[in-house]
């Protein structure tokens, strides 16, 4: 049963007009799928997308892209944002180390990486999504100074991040390692994911680190 649900929002997503794949990803012209010029913003990663429509839903003047390599997952957030009428938020079905494939030269502005896999085993860390060869690609799609924002319950990649921002020169901009205690917590932190409340039930402390590339 579980894979007939699967193979059916994979067809589903195909007809989803906030949803692109692969090949179909207007490199370069992504301001003519918002009808604007406002600047784009990244949730890499983005599961089922909660905090891709809720960046969209506090941001009305900017356009938030989706981005993950699970079609199911991407499914629930394009189907809340036709549902909901939420027309600056999209979908890019990819995998995260062809990002250039998907995005020019200085078309993106900002991006958020939420709870992603923190890569715990020996030998994984270049599969953190804040290493420095993912930075890399993101520098190249993306207007300087690039804005990167890190939101995960990971002590490990927290720290990890930490460090290399340090060894390359960034600029940290806030760095908090309890978010839920930080009195000056500005409105877009309080957006929850699934993996969050769960990791908030468990106890976990939830952390955030903005910094700035270029």
């Amino acid at each position: 049963m579980g894979n007939k649900n699967k193979l059916a929002k994979f067809a589903e997503i195909r007809e989803f007009s906030n949803v692109f794949e692969h090949n179909e990803a207007p490199k370069g012209k992504w301001s003519s799928v918002f009808k604007n010029d406002n600047p784009i913003v990244l949730e890499l990663a983005c599961g089922k997308g909660e905090y891709t429509l809720g960046l969209a839903q506090l941001f009305s003047d900017k356009n938030f892209i989706g981005v993950d390599i699970k079609g199911n997952r991407i499914w629930r957030g394009a189907k809340t944002a036709t549902d909901e009428n939420i027309p600056n938020a999209a979908f890019l079905r990819c995998q995260i180390g062809r990002i250039t494939d998907y995005f020019s030269h200085e078309e993106v502005s900002e991006i958020w990486i939420t709870f992603a896999d923190p890569q715990p085993r020996d030998g994984k860390a270049k599969k953190r999504l804040t290493h420095l060869n993912f930075i890399k690609k993101y520098i190249e799609i993306s207007i300087k100074p690039l804005i990167i924002n890190l939101k995960c319950d990971s002590t490990l990649l927290y720290e990890f991040t930490k460090e290399v921002i340090h060894e390359n020169n960034f600029k940290t901009l806030v760095d908090v390692d309890d978010v839920y205690n930080w009195d000056e917590r500005p409105e877009e932190l309080n957006i929850q994911t699934f993996y969050e409340k769960m990791w908030l039930e468990e106890g976990k402390k939830i952390k955030y680190l903005r910094f700035s590339v270029g």
